[in-house]
Formats: C-alpha cells, sequence, structure tokens
C-alpha cells in the first residue's frame, strides 16, 4: 500500500492498493477510484471489537453504522479522498494502547484494524451541554489512519500535568494520552456578553494535540451575520422587481384585452 497526500489548500489523499490490500472509509468519503477496486458495506473493521454494536459506537462517535471497504482485485488500484473544506488531511499510527481522539466527522479513512468508536472522556451529560464539539470519536486498534483538519494545523507537545485550554470547535486531534475536561469560563460577564462560548476544554498532558484553525461550525458563525444581510437584502430587492415586473406586465395584458 503507497499513500500520497496531493495538494496544499484543498488536498487530497491518494491510496495505491496491491491486489488483496483494503482500506476503510465511512460513507460520502470516496472521491474517485479505479475500476478494478471492489466496495462492499461492512461492520467490521477487521478487529475483534467488530459487529453491529461497534457500528452504533461509531454512529454515536460521527460516523456510521456501516462502513465502507474498498478492495483490490486484479492488479493495482487506486482510491481518492478529497479534502471537504481548505485545510491539511494528516497520517497517524495507531497501535494497540497508543490510540488518538479525533473530532467528530474528521476521520477520513484507514487500515483494516483501525477501529473507530465514540470517545467521550466526559459523561454524556456534559457532552451534551458541551455540544457537538465534545463528542468525539476514538480510533483504537492497530494500522495508519487519515484524519481531515480545517484551515491551519498546529501542534502542541504537553508534558505531563500541562494544561492548555481551547474553544471546543478547534480541536483536531489528539494522544489517547492527554485527558479530556469541560471547563467553564469564570464570570458573569464572560458568560453573557464575551459572545466565545461559556465552556472550553482542558487538555493536559503528556501527550501531542493537533489543532485546527477554521473548523466548520466556526466558520458558519463568522459569516452568518453577512449571509443573513444578503438574503434579506435579496428578498427585499426581488420583491421589489417582482413588483415592478408584474405591474408591467398586467398593464400590457391589460392595454391588449
Amino acid at each position: 500500500m503507497k499513500a500520497d497526500i496531493k495538494g496544499t489548500t484543498m488536498p487530497v489523499l491518494e491510496v495505491i492498493l496491491d491486489p488483496g490490500e483494503q482500506v476503510i472509509s465511512t460513507h460520502g468519503s470516496l472521491s474517485w477510484m479505479s475500476p478494478n477496486l471492489q466496495m462492499s458495506q461492512t461492520t467490521s473493521t477487521g478487529t475483534k471489537h467488530g459487529g453491529l454494536l461497534s457500528g452504533f459506537k461509531r454512529a454515536l462517535g460521527g460516523g456510521g453504522i456501516f462502513l465502507t471497504r474498498y478492495e483490490a482485485q486484479s492488479g493495482q488500484a487506486m482510491v481518492a479522498f478529497a479534502a471537504k473544506l481548505p485545510g491539511r488531511i494528516l497520517p497517524i499510527d495507531i497501535a494497540p494502547g497508543a490510540g488518538f481522539f479525533v473530532h467528530r466527522h474528521g476521520w477520513l479513512c484507514a487500515t483494516p484494524g483501525v477501529e473507530p468508536s465514540v470517545g467521550l472522556q466526559q459523561t454524556f451529560r456534559g457532552g451534551l451541554y458541551g455540544g457537538d464539539g465534545f463528542i468525539l470519536e476514538r480510533l483504537e486498534g492497530q494500522g495508519t489512519a487519515w484524519v481531515e483538519l480545517a484551515g491551519e494545523v498546529v501542534s502542541y507537545e504537553l508534558a505531563a500535568g500541562q494544561s492548555t485550554l481551547v474553544h471546543p470547535g478547534h480541536i483536531g486531534v489528539f494522544q489517547d494520552s492527554v485527558s479530556f475536561q469541560i471547563t467553564r469560563v469564570p464570570g458573569i460577564a464572560n458568560i453573557l456578553f464575551g459572545q466565545d462560548g461559556f465552556h472550553l476544554v482542558a487538555l493536559t498532558g503528556p501527550g501531542t494535540v493537533w489543532l485546527q484553525s477554521m473548523p466548520l461550525p466556526v466558520l458558519a458563525h463568522a459569516l452568518s451575520p453577512y449571509l443573513a444581510h444578503e438574503a434579506t437584502a435579496g428578498a427585499a430587492s426581488g420583491g421589489l422587481a417582482g413588483g415592478l415586473a408584474g405591474g408591467a406586465i398586467g398593464d400590457l395584458f391589460g392595454k391588449n384585452v
């Protein structure tokens, strides 16, 4: 198997498979592939944790109950997965007892043996109050996985006991040796008027964390005032234009009758 990440702003992961080799992905990740690649649906990734229960755990973590398996049939085959947003595709090596937590919808594909599931390091109540960013996907098992991060990627190596506070949307990937704790922003004024949310995530080492600069929820929030303004302006101009056009058409037919 040979994996190559091509491009810069909107990268593409291209995987070359020898006959019999496989790669698994979530639904909707495929961009293009060679015709001698066989696709099939499965609930198992080739680990002892396969089955329908594992599928439900994946669904809670942001994936699907079923996975898509791509296998080369005759000769080498190619499958490509393109990034959905400007950013980076990051390969991570997973070993037994050394897994990773990934932001929801960040896992792109993996070699068989990697098991994606829900990864809550907080109570389910904490996950609900924290929102989408607090329900993370856990990647464990053995193999290589590729994850998609949005915008620029900044990594930090946290020493044992060292912490950093992160807006939940900016969490990209971190090793499972890093502990995860939901915290509240102190101060009533910060909560009511800060507009930065009143929950942050405390990541505490040891381990490496990768943060993303432009996650989709943050981008959507930044664009929402402009989109709402454009929609209102468009509706107003459309209504005026429609009224004028309707009046002109009415006058035209009135004169012809």
